[in-house]
């Protein structure tokens, strides 16, 4: 992170860490395909902990429930998480990169918002709710990175948290009604 935030993302190179590393480059590749993967090598343990806790979510528990649970649950930033947000927010092509990864949520969001609702597989109301849920959070991303590029940890979990209670008025009401015909 710090020679990404030194001499650029795109400038650094893989031969370059490995060195700061003090690691052989071939020692680097058994671990990383490529920088972006250094990068957002956290990426994947998110998602398999937001996958956890909506797949052991007690009954009568709510997708928005469980994110609540997820969202509470994540620790303020450290310093070198803060160092990523602010490489990524210097760069348009990683705030995208970004963006794919955070979308990788909406297929989990999908199923559990599928149960909550007790969906077939013909209803799209789960899909686009999730596909809400994930541009919800990441134009809250967005938004609060604009600011300071490093917003608080409270400020954000505080927002993010009413949206969940908007998100969790909207499914409540779907959940009311009748699920339209397959």
């Amino acid at each position: 992170m710090r020679l990404f935030a030194e001499r650029g993302y795109g400038e650094t190179t893989l031969t370059e860490i490995a060195e700061a590393a003090d690691v052989s480059p071939r020692t680097i590749f058994a671990y990383f395909q490529s920088k972006e993967d250094i990068l957002f090598c956290d990426e994947p343990s998110h998602l398999e902990r937001a996958t956890e806790i909506l797949a052991r979510r007690p009954a009568g528990t709510t997708t928005v429930d469980a994110l609540r649970e997820f969202v509470a649950s994540m620790p303020p930033p450290d310093e070198r998480m803060k160092l990523r947000k602010r490489i990524v927010a210097a760069n348009p092509d990683l705030k995208m990169r970004l963006r794919a990864h955070i979308g990788q949520l909406e297929g989990v969001l999908t199923e559990s918002i599928a149960k909550d609702l007790d969906a077939g597989p013909g209803d799209v109301r789960p899909a686009l709710i999730s596909a809400s849920m994930t541009a919800a959070f990441m134009t809250v991303r967005d938004h609060l990175e604009a600011g300071s590029g490093t917003p608080d940890h409270r400020e954000a979990v505080e927002i993010l948290d009413q949206v969940l209670e908007f998100l969790q008025g909207g499914l409540d009401a779907l959940r009311r009604e009748r699920p339209p015909a397959d």
